[in-house]
């Protein structure tokens, strides 16, 4: 008996996600400090190219071959995308340039990271299509601010809960006003830095393999 293979759909909503993050890694590479204002929804993944320690081997990836690995991806949705409303980007507004420049300021306010060391692609999307291609994006590539240092997307919870904790992010990169008012993390941050170093560990392991 002959063995079936699996027929390939181009419009499973599997592929079309890894079209979309195809797509995002085609954009060209900006600086993140000096993205000029657009409007629209859509998925973007920061790079870093710095000096910080735990990150050595993402930056020198990413002066090697600009783009090539991300630390962080991420998203702004419209907010009339759950509801299925087709929307342009000038009825959308500036969703995914807010999002990046909330980010800007982020980094800029803790003293370990220097926003000169960060670049940008930014894809502008149709909004019903904004969640999946974040989802397909940061499960192909696991960014370390997603898996294992995340919390750079956070924001003052207020001081109605001052007694939240403070997020990992903030724990390995002090400095934003807000949070240096929460408590510590529960995990301390040479333990969240060795978590995070094992995983870039095991990305060099797989290129390496596949090299």
């Amino acid at each position: 008996m002959q063995n079936s293979r699996a027929a390939f759909d181009p419009l499973s909503y599997e592929n079309l996600g890894l079209s979309i993050v195809d797509a995002l890694e085609r954009q060209p590479i900006e600086q993140l400090k000096s993205v000029p204002k657009f409007k629209g929804a859509g998925i973007y993944a920061l790079y870093y190219t710095g000096n910080f320690d735990l990150y050595t081997p993402v930056a020198e990836a990413n002066r090697k071959q600009p783009g090539s690995w991300a630390l962080y991806i991420g998203k702004a949705d419209a907010e009339n995308s759950r509801k299925g409303l087709a929307v342009s980007p000038e009825e959308v507004g500036y969703k995914l340039y807010n999002r990046i420049k909330n980010h800007r300021r982020s980094i800029e306010q803790v003293a370990n990271l220097d926003i000169a060391d960060f670049t940008v692609r930014l894809l502008v999307l149709t909004p019903t299509w904004v969640p999946l291609a974040e989802q397909i994006a940061i499960r192909t590539h696991s960014p370390l601010w997603n898996t294992h240092i995340d919390g750079l997307g956070n924001h003052d919870p207020g001081s109605g809960r001052s007694g939240s904790q403070r997020s990992k992010w903030d724990t390995i990169h002090p400095g934003r006003p807000w949070a240096d008012k929460l408590h510590n993390n529960s995990i301390p941050p040479e333990d969240l830095a060795k978590s995070a170093y094992s995983s870039i560990e095991e990305r060099l392991k797989k290129l390496n393999n596949n090299g």
